[in-house]
């Protein structure tokens, strides 16, 4: 229907703009971003073709493109939609322009942009992005302008856990959990660097702490169901894989180390049916494969 009115003519007004926001709607993106282009040369007024246009082009990988949109309507509504500013801030990443990015983001989050926490702001969304170097580039210009910022030494962390550079994440998070001893997922990070430097007594030490700070998380219970695996005492990891399985039934790495640690206390029944749920459970989590044509 909107179709025969846009081929109408003259088209009426407002229906390149009600088009788009259908193409759009339906993941017909070159067709949406055409609709919005003859919105706005309809109505240079129309705003809100504005910001679709520029997030059209975004989810289209023109991210480029998309920037001069985006911030137009930025300039026109500061308090523009949540989601078109946050695109411009992922905009600004795509096309490397970290500066403009961390201005955006400082301003999403109310923060000074030449601050040590808008520094963590970009590091994060860096790593989010899977630009690890970046990641840490950030996060050490951060601790340059306060070198007490929680969560920066975190975001190193990760950083390096990211790299499987385990001995700089260990000292990244033992920092970390000195200027900030009440973060629980710090702890759940350390048992996990533990576990992978053969630290097991550590680890079991470490995630004890963070299931103290913090019992609806399931990742520390399930290491800690691991950690007791290598230390020989599967019953004891049982318990506390079957309080992460409670809280997430779904995950199959519960499973599987639950059917580990039935086998080593001779329960070979419910090690099999624990197997059984792992393999459907990944197998669903496996994407599907498309046929042939």
């Amino acid at each position: 229907m909107l179709q025969q009115l846009a081929a109408t003519q003259p088209p009426t007004k407002g229906v390149h703009h009600a088009l788009g926001l259908a193409f759009y709607r339906t993941d017909k993106l070159t067709d949406a971003q055409k609709e919005f282009a003859a919105a706005m040369a309809e109505d240079p007024s129309d705003t809100e073709s504005v910001q679709m246009e520029g997030l059209t082009l975004y989810r289209m990988g023109q991210p480029g493109k998309a920037i001069p949109y985006l911030q137009q309507v930025r300039e026109l509504m500061p308090n523009a939609d949540a989601d078109a500013n946050h695109v411009l801030g992922l905009c600004y990443l795509n096309d490397r322009r970290y500066d403009d990015a961390r201005a955006d983001f400082a301003q999403q989050f109310g923060v000074d942009p030449a601050s040590a926490s808008a520094y963590l702001l970009l590091s994060t969304m860096l790593l989010q992005a899977q630009l690890p170097e970046l990641a840490a580039e950030q996060a050490n210009k951060a601790l340059q302008l306060d070198p007490n910022l929680p969560l920066a030494h975190f975001r190193l962390g990760e950083v390096y856990l990211f790299k499987s550079d385990i001995d700089h994440a260990t000292q990244e998070f033992e920092q970390e959990q000195r200027l900030n001893p009440a973060y629980p997922p710090t702890y759940d990070r350390l048992g996990d660097v533990y576990i992978r430097a053969g630290k097991y007594q550590d680890a079991q030490q470490t995630l004890t702490k963070a299931i103290s700070l913090d019992t609806t998380s399931t990742g520390p219970f399930i290491l800690m169901g691991k950690v007791l695996l290598y230390r020989d005492d599967a019953a004891t990891a049982a318990l506390y894989l079957r309080h992460a399985e409670k809280m997430d039934p779904s995950n199959y790495i519960t499973h599987t180390l639950l059917a580990q640690a039935y086998r080593k206390s001779a329960k070979q029944d419910q090690a099999d049916q624990e197997l059984q749920m792992a393999s459907k459970l990944h197998t669903a989590s496996e994407p599907a494969l498309l046929p042939l044509q």
